[in-house]
């Protein structure tokens, strides 16, 4: 079990090791579970424990299988779910089911979160091979190439922040974790057009931006 500490409570919650995931993303499409969700996250906004433990009971698989898809590590997976419920209990209070279905707004958190999990551990792994190499007496080389390299690596990454964040998960999920435009569509819960549309305009956002960093 795990207890969620997080405004002047704690709530109890079974941990995703319960689970037996093997990689399938759940997504939850009636209206009745749409309307479900939209009335639990209501009542968690005003803090009501309960319904957001029978939140987490509805969302938690898939919120795992999207960490997990990410991160490929369980116990890590683990501790990220966690986080995402962190943020989801803190953030009830400003969502909008205008803006879109809650399970589309949950499956953003857990990607956003996840993708900074593994960022946090590639600039580890990085920290630790400079130290490796200082302490091994070994020279960092250091030419034009790579410099450029980084340069605009650095451009695209500063571009992708500048998207709005609908966006900005969308191209990450097709272009950086390689899914299709219908399986980012399950992930979200959004119409395939609208998914497509999302892309392209993001895309055409990202190359203006990239243009005008170079010119």
């Amino acid at each position: 079990m795990t207890c969620l500490a997080v405004r002047p409570v704690c709530v109890v919650l079974p941990s995703p090791r319960l689970f037996s995931f093997r990689g399938t993303v759940v997504t939850m499409r009636s209206s009745s579970r749409h309307s479900e969700l939209v009335a639990l996250l209501r009542r968690i906004a005003s803090g009501d424990q309960s319904a957001f433990a029978d939140f987490y009971d509805s969302t938690s698989r898939t919120v795992y299988g999207i960490v997990l898809s990410v991160v490929r590590d369980r116990a890590q997976a683990e501790e990220v779910a966690q986080e995402v419920y962190v943020e989801a209990w803190t953030s009830a209070p400003r969502f909008d089911p205008e803006l879109g279905s809650p399970s589309g707004w949950l499956n953003t958190i857990a990607h956003r979160k996840a993708v900074d999990r593994v960022r946090s551990s590639q600039r580890s792994i990085a920290r630790e091979q400079r130290h490796f190499d200082a302490d091994s007496g070994r020279q960092v080389v250091d030419t034009s190439d790579i410099v450029v390299a980084h340069d605009e690596s650095q451009r695209v990454r500063d571009a992708l922040e500048k998207l709005p964040e609908a966006q900005r998960t969308a191209v990450r999920l097709a272009y950086f974790e390689g899914r299709t435009h219908r399986e980012v569509a399950e992930v979200l819960e959004l119409p395939l057009g609208t998914v497509k549309t999302r892309i392209r305009d993001a895309m055409i956002r990202l190359r203006r931006a990239l243009e005008e960093a170079a010119s």
